[in-house]
């Protein structure tokens, strides 16, 4: 006789309640997703917040100035250095550096947003800061959108939010998750943290 086996769930879902319990009280947190989601001017506010450091992936880890990219052994290097603080709120996703990440975090955000709402904040970001660096990219790496970044986010979801879960279900399988697919759903959280908009 064939027996069924369930596979156990990839990873441990929370609701918004939930995690904001949860973010009341822990020091660790991840927050992921596509870009133009809101990722970043979430896990500012947070930061701001709840006085933890404010480590983005972008700027600490991944980009020398003008757009030149970390040796991967020097960006793990880097996050292996950072994440051994005690407090701490890291920006940005990255699956391949989950290993070192989640098991030093103790919730994961995950900023998971329709395609044509990221698409508007990449563009309406590039526009505020043209010409110019955001506060949480390396200096001299100003602001740039073409066509392959906006494929990139045109098929996140479908081609890379798999190795996220895949990720999250190796490396993390006991951190909980919160999947914020809403701009209703981000303000609802903040507003449970008594965090201003």
């Amino acid at each position: 006789m064939h027996q069924v086996t369930m596979s156990p769930e990839p990873i441990r879902a929370v609701s918004v309640a939930e995690a904001a319990d949860i973010i009341a009280r822990v020091e660790r947190i991840m927050v992921i997703g596509c870009s133009g989601g809101g990722k970043s001017t979430l896990a500012q506010k947070l930061a701001s917040h709840f006085s933890l450091t404010y480590l983005s992936i972008d700027r600490d880890i991944l980009w020398l100035p003008g757009w030149v990219e970390r040796s991967k052994e020097e960006q793990r290097r880097r996050i292996v250095e950072r994440i051994a603080g005690e407090r701490w709120i890291m920006d940005g996703t990255n699956p391949s550096t989950f290993d070192i990440r989640l098991p030093r975090t103790e919730i994961v955000i995950w900023v998971r947003m329709p395609r044509l709402l990221c698409v508007w904040g990449v563009m309406t970001r590039w526009l505020k800061h043209i010409g110019r660096t955001r506060p949480e990219m390396a200096p001299g790496c100003n602001d740039k959108v073409d066509w392959q970044f906006l494929k990139f986010i045109w098929t996140f979801e479908e081609k890379f939010s798999p190795r996220v879960t895949a990720g999250i279900a190796a490396h993390g399988p006991h951190v909980p998750v919160l999947q914020v697919k809403s701009r209703r759903q981000m303000r609802a959280l903040l507003d449970l943290l008594g965090v201003p908009a």
